[in-house]
């Protein structure tokens, strides 16, 4: 069968859109063609900084034949009804349509529509000038004499040709025809733009793919990541070193050459004082180079690789040094920066009356930094005050929490006071990303205790699903104060996130709490440090996402939030979690899910009877039982009320489970030999109540019915 090789080759496309793009053109083209009737074995797309490349394979030579038949109206229907059917069948003439009988309603029309099959060239030149006109970039631009026009071709960087060639694997291939903005689809390309920036002629995948790296351009993404990675590593190794891995920083670097060269750069040791992490985002951010280390040491050493993207005649030295130029020059403003913060602020004594109300030692760097926030008014929210303002609601609540997560809350509320101080330093302000790591770095310097130190850099986590959670108690107790007020304070002006938009990250901090308190095993009541309602109702909605990321069934948090009967607490996230697990475990047995199909059918019968008005007793009369079962039923229940109310109270909740479970077979003997309908309203109303019984008992765990499956 035919393939289908498409190239769309522009100038520089950054980095970060490239995998996207190169995903978004093969969805678009593949849709196009399963909708056009062609379907395909298998498609790959690949990505340099100059080209967007699609290899179909296996594709239908042309479309199949359709036949469509379309029922109209009765043949005795308004003339009206008959125009309109025939405008939506694409006939001409009534003549055109055939008529048929289906015995009951008479007479109708039948349009029977064929359309015959298409060659597939014909269909990929009608639909890719439409695709590549309408492609979804971020951004775009226009460029040239045509941009002037309306309508004109807007893409990431000005497009410079299409390659579309279609055929066989073996045999001659054809261009596919077809024009966007002057641009005429052909068979040729041109390599690297330094070694062979000639056009060639290519006829399938494997000559294009084999004729691109003759011509200096390594078109897999994942192999140019991988020739960086090891050359790098090699390079590393030869030196007595290790590359400190950065994969951020590999994708980005392998979206920017198609002709990976890795070269070693040095800068002197003397900027080793700079802290390990602000050396490696300054080189990492203004050159995209990898910092090195001494393998098995600690620290960094003075050496970094850079990526070229050429074969340079000089072996590379003149980049090199050009490089290393630019990393000292940046590691000098780092220096500095470094060196500024750990010394006293010019206007220092100004800040008097701002470190008495805010218990700061002026004499100490961190704290001054501090003040200088506070003075300057910086502001976290329109509605919510300054930075200042928050870091007093912070330091308040830590210092409440402290207690209940096993804090010392002076630490706390010191840690919670110097939290945002570093927001002020040159180093934080040269690079955002630093922000609480340096917070540390300067905590440690003017002696903070490791506590104070620690929840400086770990209030701010987890950043994500991945990142770790803060485990010292002050560092916990001031990532909880951090993130409640957040919370609290954008409910309480009802900015709240609303379908994707989350501008103040709010489901991360949420998250963030959860996952503190749930790693942490802490039992914190939320609703004594929220706003009730709809904000508990929020973290409901991302325990959710939690525990169905951690395995969970979501449909069982629905159950345990809905039952658990009296004295049950819905914003305890860890006891819910503990009780979402017993649940779990309950239902992964075979006495689990016969007591769930149990409960389903009393409460299936007690719905029914309750809505014909069925009389149900208000308690169960042992003196009205006729058979065993029906004892045997009320005394299971009885004896298993008694057993998970003690495991309840014990918040025993495997106990509580397994308490439960033991309603299952008297529950299955009950249904197998007692009828409970019985004639008599009495014993009826009787029976139901003990079935009732069973829906109260199950609803202390949970609300079976919401358990899905």
């Amino acid at each position: 069968m035919p393939d289908l090789l498409l190239e769309l080759r522009s100038e520089e496309i950054p980095a970060r859109m490239q995998r996207k793009a190169a995903g978004d053109l093969k969805k678009l083209v593949t849709d196009a063609l399963v909708a056009a009737g062609l379907t395909y074995e298998g498609a790959r797309e690949y990505w340099t900084p100059r080209r967007l490349t699609l290899d179909i394979r296996g594709v239908d030579a042309r479309s199949r034949d359709v036949r469509e038949e379309r029922k109209g109206p009765r043949t005795d229907a308004p003339e009206k009804a008959i125009e309109g059917f025939l405008r939506g069948a694409g006939l001409s003439s009534i003549d055109e349509a055939e008529v048929r009988s289906d015995g009951r309603k008479g007479e109708f029309y039948v349009a029977v529509i064929q359309k015959p099959g298409r060659p597939a060239e014909d269909i990929v030149a009608e639909m890719m000038p439409g695709i590549i006109r309408d492609f979804p970039w971020p951004k775009s631009m226009r460029w040239g004499p045509a941009s002037r026009e309306a309508g004109s071709l807007r893409w990431v960087r000005p497009l410079q040709s299409i390659i579309c060639l279609f055929g066989p694997e073996q045999g001659e291939t054809v261009v596919v025809p077809f024009e966007v903005s002057g641009i005429r689809s052909g068979n040729q390309t041109v390599g690297h733009r330094f070694h062979a920036p000639e056009p060639f002629t290519v006829r399938r995948f494997e000559d294009y793919a084999h004729k691109l790296e003759k011509a200096h351009v390594v078109l897999d993404a994942e192999r140019r990541k991988d020739i960086i990675r090891t050359d790098a590593e090699t390079l590393a190794f030869a030196q007595g070193l290790e590359v400190v891995a950065d994969d951020g920083l590999l994708e980005e670097v392998s979206g920017l050459v198609e002709w990976p060269v890795v070269l070693m750069g040095e800068f002197e040791e003397a900027f080793l004082a700079i802290p390990a992490e602000m050396i490696q985002l300054t080189i990492r951010t203004n050159q995209k180079c990898f910092v090195t280390r001494r393998r098995g040491q600690d620290g960094l050493a003075n050496r970094f690789l850079l990526v070229a993207n050429i074969e340079a005649a000089d072996g590379g030295r003149e980049i090199m040094r050009g490089n290393g130029k630019v990393v000292r020059a940046r590691l000098s403003d780092a220096l500095y920066f470094w060196r500024t913060d750990q010394g006293d602020l010019p206007d220092v004594a100004a800040y008097g009356d701002i470190a008495a109300a805010f218990g700061l030692d002026i004499t100490r760097p961190l704290d001054q930094r501090m003040a200088k926030l506070e003075a300057l008014g910086v502001t976290f929210h329109a509605k919510l005050g300054t930075q200042g303002q928050r870091v007093r609601r912070i330091a308040d609540l830590a210092q409440v929490l402290a207690p209940i997560v096993g804090a010392d809350p002076a630490e706390a509320r010191r840690a919670a006071i110097l939290a945002k101080a570093d927001l002020t330093t040159e180093a934080v302000g040269e690079f955002p990303e630093l922000q609480g790591l340096m917070g540390r770095k300067y905590a440690g310097l003017q002696g903070e205790s490791a506590a104070v130190q620690a929840a400086l850099e770990d209030h701010y986590k987890p950043l994500g699903p991945t990142d770790r959670v803060p485990v010292d108690a002050v560092a916990i107790a001031v990532a909880l104060a951090d993130k409640l007020d957040t919370l609290a304070g954008f409910w309480s002006i009802d900015e709240k996130p609303t379908g994707s938009k989350d501008p103040y990250a709010l489901r991360r901090a949420a998250l963030g709490v959860i996952r503190i308190l749930i790693d942490n095993a802490i039992r914190l009541p939320l609703g004594q440090f929220v706003p009730a309602g709809d904000l508990i109702s929020f973290f409901h909605d991302r325990l959710k996402v939690q525990l169905r990321d951690s395995g969970a069934r979501h449909d069982l948090v629905d159950a345990v939030l809905s039952g658990g009967g009296e004295g049950a607490r819905t914003d305890d996230v860890v006891d819910i979690a503990a009780r979402v697990a017993a649940l779990g475990q309950l239902l992964e047995t075979e006495d689990g899910r016969n007591l769930l199909a149990a409960y389903r059918r009393a409460a299936n019968i007690l719905a029914a009877e309750e809505k014909k008005g069925t009389a149900v007793a208000d308690a169960v009369d042992p003196a009205r039982f006729e058979q065993a079962e029906e004892q045997a039923l009320l005394t299971a229940i009885v004896d298993a009320e008694r057993a998970f109310s003690d495991a309840l109270g014990a918040e025993d909740y495997g106990a509580a489970a397994a308490a439960l479970a033991t309603l299952r077979a008297p529950a299955d003997a009950f249904f197998e030999t007692v009828l409970v309908n019985a004639d008599d309203a009495a014993i009826r109303a009787n029976r139901l109540a003990l079935l009732a019984r069973i829906r109260q008992a199950t609803t202390r765990v949970a609300d079976f019915s919401r358990i899905a499956g």
